[in-house]
This record gives C-alpha cells, sequence and structure tokens, in this order.
C-alpha cells in the first residue's frame, strides 16, 4: 500500500512560477483527457484534483492531503492546490480538512494508483518542456 500522505522528494524545486507553468500544463492535459473520452471541454480544473495532487507530488514533493471531496499538497509547510480556483472547490465548505485515514482506504488506494501512469506521463512531458525551455533560454 502506498502512503500518498509521506512527504516526497521534489523532482523541481517549488515557486510561483513553477505553480503557474504547471497549472497552465495541467489543465491543458486535462482539456485533452476531456476530449479523448469525448466530454466538453472543461471551462477549470473542476474534478481534476486526483490527477492535480499526484502530478504536484511527483514533481514538487511535499505531500497529498485531502478528504472524501477533494485532495491538494502540502508543499514546504504551505497549501498548494492547482484547483484552489475551480467551481467545485469553491462550492465546499473545508475544502482543506485533511483524513489521513481516507488515503488508506482499497478503493482510494486504487483510485490513485489507476491514475498515476497518465500522471507520469505527464510529469514527463513537463519535466521535458521546463528542460527545453531551460536550452531555450540560452
Amino acid at each position: 500500500m502506498t502512503d500518498w500522505t509521506k512527504n516526497r522528494e521534489a523532482q523541481l524545486a517549488y515557486s510561483y512560477e513553477r505553480f503557474a507553468q504547471a497549472k497552465i500544463f495541467v489543465f491543458r492535459k486535462w482539456c485533452e483527457q476531456a476530449a479523448e473520452r469525448g466530454a466538453l471541454a472543461p471551462t477549470d480544473l473542476s474534478g481534476s484534483c486526483k490527477y492535480g495532487s499526484l502530478f504536484m507530488n511527483q514533481v514538487f514533493g511535499g505531500t497529498i492531503c485531502g478528504h472524501y471531496e477533494h485532495q491538494y499538497n502540502v508543499i514546504g509547510g504551505r497549501i498548494v492546490d492547482l484547483s484552489h480556483d475551480a467551481i467545485d472547490v469553491g462550492r465546499l465548505t473545508s475544502p482543506y480538512l485533511h483524513e489521513p485515514d481516507f488515503f488508506a482506504i482499497p478503493e482510494k488506494q486504487a483510485s490513485l494508483n489507476g491514475c498515476l501512469p497518465r500522471v507520469e506521463r505527464w510529469v514527463a512531458q513537463f519535466m521535458a518542456e521546463i528542460a527545453a525551455a531551460k536550452i531555450d533560454a540560452f
């Protein structure tokens, strides 16, 4: 069983600039995923918190926190949530409640593990784009 609430090492240092780049990237991938499913194009990151929090955890480290309605990251002691301004998160009364036992539920474990292969592809692509941008800057 994976302990998703355990602190993970970062591949890339977290910053506000990197947050903005990650948000744009994940929204692009979220739109692509909607198109693959034949769904309407999303207007924000509503419904993406599993993917977003896994992505941020894989790239920027920290922990994944949350409860049955929402999950987010804590990186360097700060709450980091790619979908903080999404409509679904705005409707929650306690979006940043943390119930660590929730992540031990077998169905939750299976759900996160099911998202992981796609997220790992996203992380590889994001890291390649960041590396390419550094090369282009010189």
